[in-house]
């Protein structure tokens, strides 16, 4: 049984960083797609940032030059650095693993793209 466990969210200040860590079990990689997403109150989900085969990486527009994605294949952790944070990235953060073989990160986008998902972990960022 796949589970993934999200943690590290809480509230900073804008401009401020926040780790967040997803432990994966159950799960092989195998350089499969691996992903954030996150949703604010009255909003869709919306994909953050993904890893795929060969550690690639794909971020979001809001994203990129601010938060970096890892995978630590060893020990089954993918992890979001966040840094300068503003608050518009208030948000419930989600991690997420794709079921069917997508391996490169920016084909796999969409939140129909990924059959596992995490709990989510709230992230707050006040002004």
């Amino acid at each position: 049984q796949v589970q993934l466990v999200e943690s590290g969210g809480g509230s900073v200040q804008a401009g401020g960083s926040l780790r967040l860590t997803c432990a994966a079990s159950g799960y092989t990689y195998n350089g499969r797609c691996m992903g954030w997403f996150r949703q604010a109150p009255g909003k869709e989900r919306e994909v953050v940032a993904t890893i795929g085969n060969r550690d690639t990486t794909w971020y979001a527009d809001s994203a990129a030059g601010r938060f970096t994605i890892s995978l630590d294949n060893a020990k089954n952790t993918l992890s979001l650095q966040m840094n300068s944070l503003s608050p518009e990235d208030t948000a419930l953060y989600y991690c997420a693993a794709v079921t069917r073989p997508i391996w490169a990160a920016w084909a796999c986008r969409s939140p129909g793209d990924f059959g596992y998902w995490g709990q989510g972990t709230q992230v707050t960022v006040s002004s």
